[in-house]
């Protein structure tokens, strides 16, 4: 009898290993838009901006409002997503053009495809992985430069890189042609959905500037159409997860690359052209709002990398809750993503991140263990744009040029608005800050090295 039960007990251990060890890797979805502001959402208070299927991302997920990315500018932040780096490792501090600017501004043509990849880990563990939308680790002006899959995609459809360029509203269809395709195969997939808005120039169609036929001006209603379009993109995805039954076992973030965009002087209402998108409305109808974060794409200030992150997995992270606390940045999504998955990091790489697992999970954490460091070409003498530099280490994040003759300091965790600073009043803070910063610039390299170099260039 006791014997029996013993087996019975064992094999009842053996059984629930084998299922905790056999549970479905989850699928993740990445959404990643183009200068959405933190304030451009109808559930964060937009006035006019209506984005009922992102709404249903926070109704049914947790609003992590303390997200930042790595830059206040597109390359570089999505670096930090692909690579789980700081992008200055790579020399990447501003967003990839034509070659002879990269050379000038000392970056490389784009980024090395031999450096450990979020989409190779996933590989590596079994995913089905692609990459649709806009990619700019690179330039569409750069024909020689390397495709999506040499960095680990099974399948894109891209603008802003070498060869055909994506329209860039068929991002969803391809999505969801994908993840169809995917569960056909039984397969955990990964989808970066990386959309065009609401970055310059704008592309409308008639049924959104429909939509909005009644807004005081036609730069709001171009902005509002736009915004609109893309979330009618995103519910399209999400029905399609809920037609395959696959929503309970994904995961699906969105998020912003960085803050809005502003002209830097009052701009006339006319069309664009950009090579790999074509025409559309200008800088103009840019109308991204902050929420009272100070300043706006291109700042290190909040305004500038601290945006919308979203994320729904139900049973796994709460719905319908407001997480005010965590500061998560976009380096910890790799090792995130990795953990979630079951993949094993490269040997010898290192993140600049760290896994969020427990803080998706309600785990809410008001200090990083890991201090966050941000550098930015091309420092400008102007409200928001003076910094080249800025560090988050526990509650403080600290901004200073690159000469150290501007700095200032504020209390992330308590004043997450910066609206008071304290340099002057935590000199001890200030320089324990400055020598971190000095120890971590003295880890980067002086230029860019690798496969990163066009034929152009070269000559």
């Amino acid at each position: 009898m006791k014997h029996t039960l013993l087996a019975a007990l064992l094999l009842g251990f053996a059984s629930h290993s084998l299922h905790a060890d056999d549970a479905p890797k989850p699928n993740i979805v990445f959404i990643f838009a183009d200068d959405w502001g933190w304030g451009d959402l109808s559930c964060h208070g937009h006035p006019y901006v209506k984005t009922p299927n992102i709404d249903r991302l926070a109704k049914e997920g947790t609003d992590f409002s303390r997200f930042t990315v790595a830059s206040g500018v597109c390359s570089p932040s999505r670096t930090a997503v692909m690579t789980g780096h700081f992008p200055a490792r790579y020399n990447i501090d501003g967003h990839f053009a034509h070659v002879p600017n990269n050379a000038k501004r000392n970056m490389p043509d784009w980024l090395d495809p031999k450096t450990p990849t979020l989409p190779r880990m996933l590989q590596s563990v079994g995913y089905a992985t692609a990459h649709f939308g806009k990619w700019h680790l690179s330039n569409d002006m750069i024909p020689d430069s390397p495709l999506p899959k040499a960095y680990g995609y099974d399948e894109y459809g891209a603008f802003n890189c070498a060869g055909e360029q994506m329209p860039v509203h068929e991002d969803a269809d391809h999505a969801v042609a994908f993840i169809e395709k995917s569960a056909a195969a039984k397969k955990p997939f990964f989808i970066n959905l990386w959309m065009h808005e609401p970055h310059t120039p704008f592309h409308t169609v008639p049924k959104y500037e429909w939509r909005f036929r009644d807004m005081a001006s036609r730069e709001d209603q171009i902005f509002a159409a736009v915004i609109s379009h893309a979330d009618d993109r995103i519910g399209q995805v999400m029905d399609a997860l809920d037609r395959l039954k696959l929503t309970e076992n994904t995961l699906v973030i969105f998020s912003s690359d960085n803050g809005p965009a502003r002209s830097a002087r009052a701009a006339k209402l006319e069309l664009s052209y950009d090579t790999a998108t074509g025409a559309g409305w200008g800088i103009a109808a840019a109308k991204g709002i902050t929420a009272g974060r100070k300043g706006y794409k291109a700042a290190l200030f909040e305004g500038g990398i601290n945006v919308p992150f979203i994320a729904r997995w139900p049973g796994k992270i709460a719905a319908g809750k407001i997480d005010n606390t965590s500061l998560i940045s976009a380096v910890d999504l790799l090792p995130t993503f990795c953990e979630l998955a079951g993949a094993k990091m490269p040997k010898g790489y290192q993140p600049d991140g760290m896994s969020q697992v427990a803080v998706f999970k309600g785990q809410a954490t008001s200090t990083r263990a890991k201090p966050l460091f941000w550098k930015m070409g091309g420092g400008k003498d102007s409200e928001f744009h003076w910094a080249n530099y800025a560090v988050v280490d526990r509650q403080w994040k600290f901004l200073t040029t690159d000469d150290a003759k501007r700095v200032e300091l504020y209390d992330i965790a308590a004043d997450p608005l910066e609206t008071k600073d304290l340099a002057s009043d935590k000199p001890e803070v200030v320089k324990n800050i400055v020598a971190k910063l000095g120890q971590w610039k003295a880890t980067l390299p002086e230029k860019p090295s690798g496969d990163v170099f066009s034929a152009e260039r070269l000559k």
